[in-house]
């Protein structure tokens, strides 16, 4: 549902991979077009598909949702980069409220490409009233085939995060580009001047402007939040740079460089990560409780299974982290009561 960028390279990835498609929009042309490229083999809403993805834009997510879990009888997730929102707004089982952290300065399903999500974060966030554990194993099954990998967050962590990775990097390339462009009208050759640097800091304005209102209602809290301290930072820095205060920048550019430089590579490598194993109660909202500790851990979850016994109410829960997270989450677990372990990846 939603044939633009993102519902594009979603039909096209699972047309690739031997999926039977179907395509709705709000709009036909663009329907018509995915049939075109690929990206769907038919017209309509499929109420027998195994999985629905909702690809609309955030201000119009929560009823497409609830139209979707209404008229089809599979699993429904969505793609909006703004999780609390929904997941508050919906309360089924058969919901995986979902994000892929991709794209590209391409609009419309004309930019759509079936090899978007490769190698790409798709952040699941399974609640205590939706994602029961069998719909969150086989979506994640159907994503990681896309070749992205699944990260499990609430979604209120997810919303925190993504205000300081995406949401305010966007705002604050937008307001850059536009006191660029305001003084390119008195400086004639100001924009003639632009560079590298600039260039690369301002390529996410090139985005589509129409989804962002949305998304900065929808997230405004955390958003907001982060505004002020980039503020308070900023007003540091021109402190030091009126003052003269060379030591102080050069700490401050220093650790900077030093994060920038330090930032993980896409993906993580699987001789860095461990299993961690847990019994469970076999009983709606434990998934989500967990991967709640997880998150206030500030331990990130690259992959979810759960094994159910043949027998009794009790499951096994195995979360794929980060080794050198796997300490901290498996003593918090302990503090709630789990009786963790580790295990290797061999």
């Amino acid at each position: 549902m939603g044939t633009g960028l993102i519902g594009g390279s979603i039909g096209l990835a699972l047309v690739a991979r031997g999926w039977t498609v179907s395509a709705h929009d709000a709009d036909d042309e663009p329907v018509r077009r995915a049939i075109e490229l690929g990206a769907a083999h038919a017209a309509g809403v499929d109420a027998d598909a195994e999985v629905t993805f909702v690809a609309t834009p955030v201000g119009s997510s929560v009823e497409a949702i609830e139209w979707a879990l209404r008229h089809t009888g599979g699993l429904v997730t969505d793609v909006g980069s703004v999780k609390t929102v929904v997941s508050d707004a919906i309360n089924d089982p058969r919901f995986v409220a979902g994000h892929p952290m991709a794209g590209n300065e391409l609009t419309g399903v004309e930019g759509a490409d079936a090899d978007l999500f490769d190698g790409a974060i798709w952040v699941l966030c399974p609640t205590p009233g939706t994602a029961d554990e069998q719909a969150f194993s086989t979506l994640r099954s159907i994503i990681g085939s896309l070749g992205a990998d699944v990260v499990a967050l609430t979604p209120e962590r997810h919303d925190e995060l993504v205000a300081v990775v995406s949401h305010v990097p966007h705002l604050a390339a937008a307001t850059l580009m536009t006191l660029a462009a305001d003084r390119s009208v008195e400086q004639g050759t100001l924009l003639r001047l632009a560079a590298g640097g600039f260039r690369d800091m301002t390529r996410i304005a090139a985005g589509h402007p129409g989804i962002w209102p949305d998304i900065c209602v929808s997230n405004r809290d955390a958003i907001t939040a982060v505004l002020d301290e980039l503020i308070l930072r900023l007003q540091r820095v021109r402190h030091e740079v009126a003052s003269g205060d060379r030591d102080g920048l050069a700490s401050g550019l220093g650790r900077a460089r030093a994060a920038r430089t330090n930032l993980p590579a896409r993906g993580v490598h699987p001789e860095e990560l461990c299993e961690v194993r847990l019994a469970i109660p076999d009983r709606p909202g434990e998934l989500a409780r967990v991967v709640e500790i997880a998150g206030d851990t500030d331990v990130n979850v690259y992959d979810i299974e759960i094994a159910h016994g043949s027998e009794g109410d009790r499951g096994v829960l195995i979360l794929l982290v980060e080794d050198a997270d796997a300490p901290g989450l498996i003593e918090v677990l302990r503090r709630h009561d789990y009786r963790p372990r580790i295990r290797a990846l061999s």
